[in-house]
């Protein structure tokens, strides 16, 4: 392991926010002769973040099930040290799932165990400046949490923005306290890394509070490997917290699904976000959607496909798996 501290960095933002592109985006200028790695959490079970940024040759290690803090912070600190002893990386990019409480977080990696392990960088808070026109928006504690956190707010989506909201944007940002070091705006994700350099401001960090944010999680594991999905080739799990509730599949990777059939089905759901590595009969392909806009990129293979549903509603896990079921190609 590198004697050095390592260069930390955390990438906050609520669901469907961009964080997964914007991590992919900075792996992809990664120098060739530095070793980085990425530490997940996702508020589903499947991991579905985890294979898509290990695409791009990072060394991921993965915290499914809700916020990475819970359960006074051991599935963090497990997934932390494994990972970098593991990797041994010359930088680590952390990515909270979008319903995770920064200042916990913010806690765990500034106790005395880190210390001479981590040098914490700035952190990073990417915002949707459509949604700053939403009162419930605004005023949702976790998102207020995760804004006062940063040392730069960055506008994404902006190729989706008016110029007005970009404008309310920069004075909502500029009017923030305690003061950001930034202020910046992107599109589809594309921070450029020297964003990443300096150190986190201590005065940004308010003392420690209880964290009270009602999850309720029945589990925290990683994904099973693929030799389980070799006996159960269809997995279906759930998890809820924070007034949210998800369901999420594994698949063998052999299951193929009608391609056109499952888009059409996906675009009528009413969910939150949807997040997808599927095996379809046009290929592999990931599925992105927030906001009700859904994308397709393609893969050209996964160890398995996995797909996640998050919403508000409590969802109907066995009708959607009787759903999903429907859509497989016939063997």
């Amino acid at each position: 392991m590198a004697t050095s501290p390592i260069p930390t960095n955390l990438i906050f933002g609520t669901l469907g926010v961009g964080k997964t592109t914007t991590i992919q985006h900075l792996l992809k200028q990664k120098p060739d002769d530095e070793r980085w790695a990425v530490l997940v959490n996702e508020f589903g079970e499947v991991g579905i973040d985890g294979s898509l940024l290990a695409e791009q040759g990072a060394h991921i290690r993965e915290v499914p099930g809700g916020c990475m803090c819970c359960v006074a912070g051991l599935p963090m600190q497990i997934g932390l040290n494994r990972l970098i002893h593991e990797a041994q990386p010359d930088r680590l990019l952390i990515e909270p799932t979008g319903l995770g409480h920064p200042h916990q977080i913010l806690q765990i990696l500034g106790n005395e165990h880190y210390q001479d392990v981590l040098r914490l960088g700035p952190v990073i808070t990417l915002v949707d400046p459509r949604k700053l026109d939403d009162p419930r928006f605004q005023d949702h504690e976790l998102f207020q949490a995760q804004v006062q956190a940063a040392d730069i707010l960055v506008a994404n989506k902006t190729d989706q923005c008016t110029h007005q909201q970009l404008n309310s944007f920069e004075r909502w940002a500029a009017d923030q306290l305690p003061a950001k070091r930034q202020y910046l705006s992107t599109r589809q994700g594309q921070l450029q890394p020297h964003w990443l350099e300096g150190r986190h401001g201590d005065a940004l960090l308010p003392p420690p509070s209880p964290h009270h944010h009602g999850h309720s999680h029945h589990n925290h594991h990683e994904p099973e490997p693929l030799a389980s999905l070799q006996v159960q080739p269809w997995q279906v799990r759930h998890n809820q917290g924070q007034g949210y509730f998800s369901v999420g599949w594994y698949i063998a990777p052999e299951i193929q699904f009608r391609e056109t059939e499952l888009l059409a089905w996906l675009r009528q759901a009413r969910v939150e976000r949807c997040k997808g590595l599927l095996h379809t009969s046009g290929g592999w392909c990931s599925i992105n959607m927030a906001d009700g806009a859904l994308s397709v990129a393609r893969l050209e293979q996964s160890k398995a496909s996995r797909l996640e549903l998050i919403t508000h509603q409590q969802l109907d896990a066995e009708a959607l798996d009787k759903a999903l079921r429907a859509l497989s190609v016939p063997n």
